[in-house]
C-alpha cells in the first residue's frame, strides 16, 4: 500500500455525497430492523454453545460418559463454526448475504433436532457439528451486513451494538441451559433452538432484504452488470452454482495487521472460555454449587459485561477515528480505531482472570463467590473492548471483503480456542486453578502486545504486504 493510500484526505463534498449514497439505500428504521435480524442470527451460535456448557454434567450422566469427553463437543462445535463461517462468508460475497441465512438456518434446525435426540456420543458429536455449521454464518455474514449498511464513522458503534445483541446469548444461555437441565432435560433446550431457528428463518424470508452493495457480488460481476444497471434491473442475475474455495479467505491472514488483530481477539476469548468452560469444576466445586441452574446463573455477570462492553467500545472506537482524523488534518489512519482497545487488553482482561484464580484458590465462602462474579463481569467488559474495535478495524481495512475477513478471523480463532478448550480441564486437574488462570492472563497480555504493535507500526506493516486494503474513498 503506497503512502497516498495510507493518508487519503477527507472527501470533498460532491464525492462525499456520492460515497454516502450507497449507505442511504435504507432508512434508519430499516437499518435497525436489518441489524436486529442479523443480531438474532448471530446470537444463536453463542446461545447454543453457552447453554451446552452448564449441561455437560447432565449430558455426561445421561450418555454414561465423563464430562471431559462431552467437553470435546465444545471443541468440535468451535471447529465446525469456523469452517461454516468461511463457507458462508465466501459464498455471501458471490451470491449475496440473504441466501446464506436462507440456507444455513435449516441446517441449524436439523442439527438441533439431532442433538436433542442423540443417544450415543458419536451421534451427539455429529449433530453438534451440523448445528454449529448451520448457525455459523451469523457472525461473519452479519458483520458483512453491518459493513454494507453503515459508513466508516458509524460502523464502530453499529458493530458494537451488533456484538452486544449477539452476546446477549452469553448472558441468557447459561442460566437458561442450567435451569432447563436441572428442572427438565437438556434435550428440551435443543427443541427450543429448533423452534427459534424456524421462526427466525421465516423472519429472514419475509423481512431481510439483500444488503450487498449494488453490482458488487460475484454473480453480478460475472453477468457484467454495472451498479447503475443493477439499480434499474427488476431482477437479480439468474442463479447458477459455482464451486468456491472457502479457505481462500485465510490468505488474508498473511497480512501482519489482520493476523495480529485476530490473535489479540483470540487471546481475550481464551480468557473468557478459561473462566466459562470449567465453571462447574472450579466455582461449583470450590463453593459447593451442584445445582446446574445456579451454576448457569454464575455466567450472567460475564454476559452482562459483554453487553455493556461491546457498544461502549464500538462508540469509543468511532470517537477515536473522528478525533485522530481531525488531529491529522483530515488524514484517516485505520489503526486509530484500535486505541479504544488498549485499556481492556492491558488491564481488564488479564487481571480479571488472574484475580479469579487467586480468589478461587485462597478465598472461601460467600465473599469468594461474590468476588469471582465481579471478576467475571470485568472480564466480560474487557473482552468486548478488544473484540468490538478489532472487528470494526478488520472491516475498515478490507471493506469490500468484509464477511470474508470476519470469517478468516473466525478460522484462526478456532485453532486457538479449540486447543485451549480441550486443554483447560486437564490443566486444572494437573496444575490447579491459579496456575491455569495465570497462563490465561499471560495469553491475554500477549494479545495486548499484538494490539500495541498494530497501533505503533500498522502503516508500515500494511506497506509490507498489500492484500487490497480499503482507502477512505472505498469505505
Amino acid at each position: 500500500m503506497d503512502a497516498h493510500d495510507e493518508e487519503t484526505p477527507l472527501l470533498a463534498s460532491p464525492s462525499e455525497l456520492a460515497h454516502d449514497a450507497v449507505y442511504s439505500r435504507f432508512t434508519p428504521h430499516q437499518k435497525r430492523s436489518i441489524s436486529a435480524l442479523v443480531s438474532c442470527s448471530a446470537l444463536i451460535p453463542l446461545f447454543a454453545g453457552g447453554s451446552f456448557i452448564p449441561s455437560i454434567p447432565e449430558i455426561a450422566h445421561d450418555l454414561q460418559t465423563t464430562p471431559r469427553v462431552i467437553s470435546l463437543a465444545v471443541s468440535i462445535s468451535i471447529f465446525s463454526s469456523a469452517l461454516g463461517s468461511m463457507v458462508f462468508a465466501t459464498y455471501s460475497s458471490f451470491y449475496g448475504r440473504r441466501p446464506m441465512y436462507i440456507f444455513g438456518l435449516p441446517l441449524l434446525c436439523i442439527g438441533s433436532l439431532g442433538v436433542g435426540t442423540a443417544t450415543a456420543i458419536p451421534e451427539l458429536m455429529f449433530w453438534r457439528f451440523v448445528q454449529a455449521f448451520g448457525s455459523s454464518g451469523g457472525m461473519s455474514v452479519g458483520g458483512g451486513v453491518i459493513a454494507d449498511i453503515y459508513k466508516l464513522t458509524e460502523r464502530g458503534t453499529a458493530m458494537g451494538i451488533f456484538l452486544a445483541a449477539a452476546l446477549l446469548g452469553n448472558a441468557l444461555a447459561p442460566i437458561v441451559g442450567g435451569w432447563v437441565s436441572h428442572y427438565a432435560s437438556w434435550r428440551y433446550l435443543q427443541l427450543g433452538l429448533f423452534i427459534f431457528g424456524g421462526i427466525l428463518l421465516l423472519a429472514m424470508l419475509f423481512y431481510l432484504p439483500e444488503t450487498s452493495h449494488p453490482g458488487m457480488t460475484g454473480l453480478e460481476k460475472e453477468a457484467e452488470l454495472k451498479p447503475s444497471d443493477v439499480d434499474d434491473a427488476p431482477e437479480r442475475p439468474p442463479f447458477r452454482w459455482v464451486w468456491l474455495n472457502p479457505f481462500g479467505c485465510l490468505w488474508f491472514l498473511r497480512s501482519p495487521n489482520i493476523a495480529l488483530v485476530t490473535f489479540s481477539s483470540s487471546a481475550v476469548l481464551i480468557t473468557e472460555f478459561g473462566l466459562q468452560v470449567p465453571m462447574a469444576h472450579t466455582i461449583g466445586v470450590r463453593y459447593g454449587i451442584t445445582n446446574e441452574a445456579l451454576i448457569g446463573a454464575c455466567f450472567i455477570p460475564m454476559g452482562v459485561g459483554n453487553i455493556v462492553g461491546a457498544p461502549l467500545a464500538g462508540w469509543l472506537s468511532d470517537r477515536m477515528v473522528i478525533k485522530w482524523r481531525k488531529m491529522r488534518g483530515g488524514v484517516w489512519v485505520p489503526e486509530d480505531r484500535l486505541r479504544a482497545a488498549q485499556v481492556g487488553a492491558a488491564t481488564l482482561v488479564p487481571l480479571s482472570i488472574l484475580a479469579s484464580g487467586f480468589i478461587t484458590t485462597y478465598i472461601p465462602g460467600r465473599l469468594g463467590l461474590i468476588l469471582n462474579l465481579c471478576c467475571f463481569f470485568v472480564n466480560g467488559v474487557g473482552v468486548d473492548t478488544v473484540l468490538s474495535p478489532g472487528s470494526a478495524y478488520c472491516v475498515d481495512v478490507m471493506h469490500s471483503r468484509s464477511a470474508e475477513i470476519m470469517a478468516a478471523g473466525a478460522g484462526l480463532r478456532a485453532v486457538f480456542l479449540a486447543a485451549a478448550v480441550a486443554g483447560i480441564l486437564p490443566s486444572i486437574e494437573r496444575n490447579g486453578v491459579l496456575a491455569t488462570n495465570a497462563i490465561g492472563a499471560g495469553i491475554g497480555w500477549a494479545g495486548f502486545l499484538a494490539i500495541w504493535l498494530v497501533i505503533r507500526y500498522g502503516d508500515r506493516m500494511r506497506a509490507w504486504i498489500d492484500i487490497g486494503y480499503s482507502t477512505a474513498n472505498s469505505n
